[in-house]
């Protein structure tokens, strides 16, 4: 089965627009929990446009299904995860002013430096994955890291998924093929929502969760959150039916 992990950014982007503690983080993840939620995942960068270093230790004690952190890993990025512990690090390689993560690792060039940081979150029995892209080398030596899984990066599949959406997923299932072939636990998120979801999930291989923010949460300013999230989750069973 395929797991719902909510991204709260845009809630502390919310909250981050006036000041102020409207909308509660805290009271978010609780509730996102509550109503079907199988982790909670946060994004905190240099500059705490949304997601502040503060939330990721006021969001530790009240995470009790999957606390994801996803970041850059700088030295500062990497002492926030080891003091909070969280279930599962993401790591991204995107620069402090990015507006989103919208590329993945070279496993290649970056492998040692990979190597080092991974080291160190195990070290600390923190589970660790990857953002990378679909081509089968990124794959296949991102195992060479010691990662536990890799991240899917998904906005190429969003993007194509109206015009062609077998196209579209092609590259995804045959990568989600070679992760599971040299033994790599498969997330995967960016884009996805309630019009793609489904069939992604249906064509790809042994995929563990998806990570699912800004599609989710404006999803929720029409149907409320609990619905959002339920209907998430129909999706992804529905899925894992066929």
């Amino acid at each position: 089965m395929t797991n719902l992990s909510v991204n709260i950014n845009k809630i502390a982007t919310l909250r981050n627009a006036r000041g102020g503690n409207v909308p509660d983080l805290v009271k978010v993840a609780i509730d996102c929990q509550q109503f079907g939620a199988q982790g909670i995942t946060v994004h905190p960068r240099p500059d705490e446009r949304h997601i502040r270093y503060k939330d990721v230790f006021d969001l530790r004690p009240v995470v009790h299904t999957e606390f994801n952190i996803e970041g850059y890993p700088s030295q500062h990025f990497v002492d926030l995860v080891i003091k909070s512990k969280p279930e599962q690090v993401t790591l991204v390689p995107d620069p402090p002013d990015a507006i989103t993560s919208n590329a993945g690792w070279d496993t290649i060039k970056f492998e040692n430096f990979l190597k080092d940081i991974i080291s160190e979150f195990h070290k600390n029995n923190i589970r660790t994955s990857i953002f990378v892209e679909t081509a089968d080398t990124i794959i296949e030596n991102a195992a060479k890291t010691g990662t536990d899984r890799v991240e899917l990066y998904t906005e190429p599949y969003a993007t194509q998924y109206p015009t062609n959406k077998a196209k579209a997923v092609e590259p995804f299932r045959r990568a989600s093929e070679v992760a599971f072939r040299v033994g790599l636990g498969l997330n995967s998120g960016h884009d996805l929502s309630l019009i793609n979801l489904k069939y992604f999930v249906e064509n790809t291989v042994g995929l563990l969760e998806v990570s699912i923010g800004h599609a989710l949460i404006s999803d929720a300013l029409y149907w409320g959150l609990e619905n959002s999230i339920q209907m998430y989750r129909r999706e992804i069973e529905n899925a894992n039916k066929k």
